[in-house]
């Protein structure tokens, strides 16, 4: 959702430090995410913008807008909506921590930052100079993430943190589904 809101005020020249014309964005825009068997499709105003949501400028955009306490709060507002009925499965920064504190099950996902950097460059097939300033901007956006005053970016005091820097993403995923399983008594 803050990536959406991201990519909707690029295209409308909107500063990232301007907190109330992002909130009048976010709540002029129709924000839509769609379960696939793929993934998560996102709409913004109807548009499917799943893939440019992922890119570079969107991202750090994203992190930008997410500092504003007025644009979390709304965010927040609309997640919790999406999630009132239960049974779903959210990722977010916050997610565990402001979102739903009560969730029953709160997985913490963490890497060495080199690894997460490496994986970034290799899922969006970065290379040479391009690179380092990919890698820079990852790692200023952990940064503001983790000292941001609204909803800062930490594991939840109740969280299972899994350190996947090690793993595989089927390893990764055998774990949480072994975490529901066991919630679930299975």
């Amino acid at each position: 959702m803050y990536r959406a809101l991201a990519l909707q005020a690029i295209e409308n020249d909107a500063s990232f430090d301007d907190e109330a014309t992002l909130l009048k964005l976010a709540q002029n825009a129709r924000i839509q995410l769609e379960p696939t068997l793929g993934g998560n499709r996102t709409r913004l105003d109807g548009r499917d913008v799943s893939s440019r949501i992922r890119e570079r400028d969107v991202s750090e955009g994203a992190s930008r807008a997410s500092v504003h306490p007025k644009v979390r709060e709304w965010m927040v507002a609309r997640q919790r909506e999406m999630g009132a009925g239960g049974g779903v499965v959210m990722e977010g920064r916050d997610i565990g921590t402001e979102v739903f504190p009560d969730a029953d099950l709160k997985i913490f996902l963490d890497a060495d930052p080199v690894v997460r950097e490496q994986r970034r460059m290799a899922q969006q097939k970065i290379k040479g100079d391009v690179a380092e300033k990919v890698a820079a901007d990852l790692r200023e956006r952990d940064r503001r993430d983790r000292t941001r005053a609204a909803s800062p970016l930490v594991a939840a005091r109740d969280a299972v943190v899994i350190n996947s820097s090690a793993l595989t993403e089927d390893d990764v995923l055998a774990r949480i589904e072994g975490l529901v399983a066991k919630k679930l008594g299975r």
